[in-house]
């Protein structure tokens, strides 16, 4: 750093020292007044003196910043002593580089005299490491030479001995192919074609009789273990040939029709010992039941026979032919419901229960699948013993109590199935679980379908016995369709397709309680043939006659006018409008309409129905409800009433007989549908807990957020009345308070009745016409000795707000009245008094008593009417204490003026 003088201009500062010493000086100054500002109390901390050094973290940054620096250092020091203190650290450093300098020179010169004459030394080491590097150039030669002559014999080796294998794979074929054609009685090729086609009668002879009596594994008690061995042997030879096929063999061409000569023969012996074994199982003669289990044990060897061989169709083709077919053609015909139907025994007597001995190892195979506990008819309980045994489900006993043709003929082909499939069926369902089990634990295995040329690849749906979808129900199903479509989907006869599709739907289920596994039922409702027959069902026809039949029946009662039933209870309907409507809701839940699939159209019928009476609600009372709105309290006519009440009004129209006759009508009216929507709205809930919840799908929660819940769009629909009952409320209101203010006409002669006595007493009862004021609202009520009134079912949630209402406005009227009177009498004292400054000869201070006296009578009437009224106003439970038009009335009536002393 080099020094400048101090007068040089801040130009020539490259660091603008200057400036930097100007700011540092004012911010001093201004930090100096600050403090001189604050209490002198406050703890402040001494700034630090620290000398520069290598540990500066200024200075051995990787950026030096004049500014942070200087700034860092204005506490400590002014600008001159910073200026002195950076020259001595220069000065260090300066010191401490020589130093090193001075330190490692020695090291540095005895360094350049050690390496004298090393090159020499090293141009000597360079020599012998050309040999070496030749000499191992040539063993990695001799090296490489050696390894590729050992990989070619390994090469020659490997191939040897994969010939050598091909060979010993050829001979296993070879090998198996003899041995299979021995076992099978096939004839040789290399016999002549007599010698074969002799060769072949004598086995197709051996093999039905049985005959060959020098073999054990070809005796007729063992030639279904002697058919799974031979189909054992026969999946190996197609394992081995399609190995030797990868291979491009063409000896396994060659010999490919003996394999299919083999598979064709091996397939027609056990198709012939399947079939045999089911006619004589399955069959009408009586066989014992020793020879029955054994017969179970050689059918259970043929079903694993053909689960290894992948010949599941097969043998659902095999039993469909000999044990479904003839039953279902002489069971199932156009006539089957007219003709009389015979009752099936059992196969053999011997058999003391009706489960299956061998039934009894079965309980670890899946559930039976429930049916949704929906039905037309009652279930009970069989005790009879001809109630049968797997069968023996709440569906079937509805079947068996049922006296429908169609009923007894779907429980004779329950008991056919149940005595002569449900047995092959669990016994199929056995070998394939263990089939599948054993093929997860052996992946490698796989069905001789896999290794066979000419078949097709199975896909994994295909795979094992379908005995339920694809022989029963493919063979049952078709010919329902076919045979008795017209009968059993009779959509054109609601009653009767119902009462089809509910014995149809029960033995359905009654199947599926048959079925071996769940998987069973899964895959018979998958099925096309089960499709196609749920689809002939045409549901949404049989919907459309049932909607026009429950819609029609509504709409013939939605009239014009309110009709009463006859006969009124508490707790039911009282218009037939709303009986109908009801009718019309419930008949769509009811057990002899209601069907499950058809749950979602329901449901949107009962809100269309809820919906339409309620518009005939609002259209039929819409009229006397805009009438009646304008007659209510605070309306236009009531406050014109009011403010005009110095003016006597003459009598209205509404006092005529004819307009009397329509209040009542309308009271009528009125109070009937209110008491119908009270009835509706708690029937509907009831319905909806007891019934609808438990009969639509599970639907709690909606798919989309937007949708809302059943639950919720019941509740909105029936919300939707709440509208309705207040201008109808209002109309009954209107008319009783008109009618309880007409009975306050008597009021405003009170005055003159009093003036115009004889017998001028001080009264001590209210008026007569006090009781007849809220009369008009116990009639509608039914209190009293007025009898059954119109609005009696209302009482209980309406009588209490009527009444106060209708109290609020009679209150209004009558005040209105009592001012009227209170105006007269004052314009009567004003005439008075201007008669009384007239000299009269023959005045007297008598004739000023007594109309003192009149004054004070007609006030103590005024007072007990209005505390008679309400009282009578209590009685019907209206709190007169919150009744503000009361309060002003007791108030008014009470402040009359007093006579003047004379």
């Amino acid at each position: 750093m080099t020094s400048r003088p101090d007068g040089s201009s801040s130009s020539t500062d490259p660091f603008q020292l200057e400036r930097l010493a100007e700011e540092l000086d004012k911010r001093e100054h201004s930090h100096s007044d600050a403090r001189s500002s604050t209490d002198d109390d406050l703890n402040h901390e001494l700034p630090t003196y620290t000398p520069l050094s290598h540990g500066n973290p200024y200075l051995s940054g990787d950026s030096f910043d004049v500014e942070e620096f200087l700034l860092s250092r204005s506490h400590t020091m002014s600008l001159q002593e910073l200026r002195v203190e950076l020259r001595d650290y220069l000065s260090t450093l300066k010191e401490e580089l020589v130093k090193l300098i001075n330190d490692d020179y020695e090291a540095f010169i005895s360094l350049s005299t050690d390496l004298k004459g090393e090159g020499v030394r090293l141009n000597k080491l360079k020599y012998p490491l050309e040999g070496l590097k030749a000499e191992i150039l040539l063993s990695k030669a001799e090296l490489r030479a050696l390894q590729e002559e050992i990989q070619e014999k390994l090469k020659k080796r490997a191939v040897v001995r994969e010939e050598k294998a091909l060979l010993q794979l050829l001979l296993k074929i070879a090998e198996s192919v003899t041995r299979l054609e021995s076992l099978l009685l096939i004839a040789p090729p290399n016999q002549d074609d007599v010698d074969s086609s002799e060769f072949e009668r004598a086995r197709i002879g051996s093999a039905l009789t049985g005959a060959d009596s020098g073999s054990d594994d070809r005796s007729h008690g063992n030639k279904a273990k002697h058919l799974n061995r031979v189909a054992t042997e026969y999946t190996q030879l197609l394992y081995h040939a399609s190995k030797a096929r990868t291979e491009n063999c063409v000896y396994v061409n060659e010999i490919q029709w003996r394999i299919d000569r083999i598979q064709s023969t091996l397939s027609s012996d056990l198709d012939y010992l399947f079939s045999s074994t089911l006619a004589t199982l399955t069959g009408d003669t009586k066989v014992l039941e020793v020879e029955r289990s054994k017969l179970i044990a050689d059918l259970t060897e043929c079903l694993r026979t053909y689960d290894m061989l992948g010949l599941w169709r097969d043998a659902e083709d095999i039993l469909r032919r000999e044990v479904l077919r003839n039953f279902v053609k002489k069971t199932v015909f156009p006539g089957a419901l007219n003709a009389p139907h015979s009752p099936l025994l059992p196969h053999t007597p011997f058999q003391t229960s009706a489960t299956p001995a061998f039934l009894s190892s079965t309980s670890a195979l899946p559930p039976r699948t429930p049916y949704t506990p929906f039905s037309a008819f009652p279930v009970q309980q069989l005790s009879s013993p001809s109630s049968f045994g797997k069968a023996n489900s709440p569906h079937a006993n509805l079947l068996e109590q049922n006296d429908e043709p169609l009923a007894k003929l779907y429980v004779q082909i329950l008991r056919f199935v149940e005595r002569d499939l449900t047995r092959i069926m669990d016994i199929a369902e056995r070998v394939s679980i263990k089939s599948a089990q054993i093929s997860r634990g052996e992946k490698s295995v796989a069905s001789p379908a896999t290794y066979t040329a000419s078949a097709t690849q199975p896909t994994a749906h295909d795979q094992g016995f379908e005995i339920l979808a694809n022989v029963l129900w493919d063979e049952l199903g078709r010919a329902l369709m076919d045979d008795l479509g017209g009968i059993v989907f009779a959509a054109g006869r609601p009653n009767e397709f119902r009462k089809n599709h509910d014995l149809t739907q029960a033995f359905i289920r009654s199947l599926e309680s048959l079925a071996p596994s769940g998987h069973a039922i899964e895959t018979m409702r998958s099925h096309p043939v089960y499709i196609a027959f749920e689809k002939r069902w045409q549901l949404p026809v049989y919907f459309q006659m049932r909607w026009k039949e429950i819609v029609t029946k509504v709409e013939e009662t939605l009239g014009p006018q309110v009709e009463l039933c006859p006969k009124i209870e508490k707790n039911n309907f009282v218009t037939i409008q709303g009986s109908a409507a009801w009718i019309a809701i419930s008949a769509c839940w009811s057990a002899e309409i209601y069907m499950p699939e058809l749950s979602h159209r329901f449901w949107r019928l009962t809100l269309q129905l809820l919906s339409r009476y309620r518009t005939w609600i609002s259209n039929v009372t819409g009229s006397s409800n805009k009438a009646a709105a304008s007659t209510m309290p605070g309306s236009d006519r009531v406050s014109a009433t009011i403010s005009r009440s110095s003016t006597p009004a003459p009598p209205s129209d509404s006092t005529t007989t004819e307009n009397h006759a329509a209040d009542d009508i309308t009271l009528r009216q009125h109070a009937a549908v209110l008491v119908d929507i009270k009835v509706m709205q708690s029937s509907v809930l009831s319905l909806w807990n007891e019934e609808i919840s438990m009969m639509l799908p599970d639907i709690s929660e909606p798919l989309d957020e937007d949708e809302p819940r059943a639950e919720d769009a019941l509740q909105n629909a029936l919300l939707h009345f709440s509208p309705l009952t207040l201008p109808m409320s209002n109309g009954i209101v209107s008319i009783l308070m008109r009618r309880c203010q007409d009975a306050l006409l008597p009021v405003r002669s009170i005055p003159s009745q009093f003036r115009a006595m004889s017998n001028k007493r001080m009264p001590t009862e209210a008026s007569p016409f006090v009781k007849t004021i809220l009369r008009p609202v116990k009639t509608f009520f039914g209190i009293g000795n007025s009898g059954n009134g119109v609005g009696e079912l209302l009482k209980d949630d309406s009588l209490e707000s009527y009444s106060s209402q209708v109290f609020e406005g009679v209150s209004q009227k009558y005040l209105s009245f009592i001012t009227s009177i209170k105006n007269q009498e004052e314009s009567l004292k004003r005439l008075k008094r201007g008669k009384k400054n007239t000299f009269s000869l023959f005045g007297s201070s008598n004739a000023r008593e007594d109309e003192g006296k009149d004054e004070q009578r007609i006030r103590t009437q005024l007072i007990l009417d209005v505390e008679a009224f309400g009282k009578d106003a209590q009685s019907l439970g209206v709190d007169i204490e919150s009744s503000d038009s009361y309060k002003a009335l007791t108030e008014l009536v009470s402040t009359v003026e007093a006579p003047e002393p004379t």
